[in-house]
Formats: C-alpha cells, structure tokens, sequence
C-alpha cells in the first residue's frame, strides 16, 4: 500500500500536536521527521527529545531522516524516541552496510538516502540489504524547495533494479511533492511519498491530505 508521509518540517510548531492530530485524522500514513546538523546540511532542525514529543501525540509511526553527521551515535536515541523508520545518507557515510545493519538490529526499517546529484549506481553493494531507499527530490536542508524533475528517471531506474533482483526494499521520496506531480511520481515506482509544505502549508490542511491520498490510491 502506498504511504502518504506529512513532513513536519513545514509545520507550525505553535500548534504541532493539533496539525499532527489533523493529518492523522485525514489519513495520513506516517509522520516524516528531518533532523538536521548544521554540518551535513545548512539547517539545524530538532532531536530526540521532539520526536519522542510527537511519539506521545500521534499513533502513526514515525520516519526519521537523519541529515546528519556520524548517525551512529544517535541511532538508538531516536529508536528509543519512538522511531519505525531510520534512513540516513550514502554521500557522508563511508560504512552503509554497517549502519543499515546496526539501524536493523533496534529493529527499525534501515532505509538509505541518495541526494539529487547522486546516481542509483551508488546504491549497487547495500540495495539487497535496505528495507527502503529514499530518493531526495531536493537538494536536502530546506522546505518548500522546486521538485528536481530528473528524480523521475532515478526512480524508473531505481524500481527496475529492484525489481530485475526481486529485492524486498521500496522507495520513498522527498521535496517539492504535491498535487502537481504526485501522481507522476507515484507511477514511477515510489511507494513512500513526503508531503512538507503541500500538507501543512495548505489552507485546509485535512483536506490536502486527503487530495494527495486520492492522487496515489
């Protein structure tokens, strides 16, 4: 089933517990949280501490991205958290395996992140070992940014690896999805769909999620 995922980085955290209490009402399948460093990206967002915070609001399990520098230290932290997914990048991580394994042994789902410059190539030696690959749409620090439109390509040739191999992973993608190309996009192959500023963003935002939901069943 393919799974609408609000990202809370264009929320208003003013009113965080009754913005997450509105998408999960609507039918939102997952709540996708982008912690940033400052150091890997231009951007300092949140920690553990936030994301345990919307654990105790929402009953939908929670997608953390980590944008961040040495993940390794911080993978149990957000697993304790309340993290059901983990993913983090292959640009800055010499030791994919080791940290899909290691997000694996908390037993979270392990997913690697490619940005836009980056090609599927590089995911040759730990694809059969991912639970999912997040395709960034956008290069990653900042919401709201323009839909990189060759992500498309990324991810026709993503699905046909997977699928040639019949390996057990499924792709996510995140920045600049919405109304406009969400279905595109969900006809290439993606299963996982991040919605920041689209969702949260929109004047009704119950009813963006329920347009985007309706865009990808």
């Amino acid at each position: 089933m393919k799974k609408l995922c609000p990202s809370i980085l264009s929320a208003d955290f003013g009113k965080l517990a009754e913005e997450l209490k509105a998408v999960e009402s609507a039918g939102a399948d997952v709540i996708h949280c982008d912690i940033m460093d400052g150091h890997f990206v231009p951007n300092i967002t949140f920690g553990p501490d936030v994301v345990a915070k919307v654990n105790s609001i929402t009953e939908l399990p929670l997608d953390v991205h980590l944008m961040i520098n040495s993940p390794e230290k911080y993978i149990k932290s957000f697993r304790d958290a309340g993290a059901d997914y983990i993913s983090v990048h292959i640009e800055n991580n010499y030791h994919i395996n080791r940290l899909v394994s290691q997000i694996k042994d908390t037993g979270a789902k392990a997913g690697v992140v490619i940005n836009p410059a980056t090609p599927v190539k590089a995911l040759e030696y730990v694809l059969e070992y991912a639970d999912f690959v997040l395709v960034m749409s956008v290069n990653p620090g900042f919401g709201g940014q323009k839909f990189v439109s060759n992500s498309l390509k990324k991810v026709r040739e993503l699905k046909d690896i997977i699928n040639k191999n019949n390996y057990n992973c499924i792709i996510e993608i995140d920045g600049g999805i919405g109304p406009a190309n969400i279905k595109e996009v969900s006809d290439a192959g993606v299963d996982m769909f991040v919605a920041g500023a689209s969702v949260f963003k929109a004047k009704d935002i119950a009813g963006a999620v329920k347009e985007l939901k309706k865009l990808i069943s």
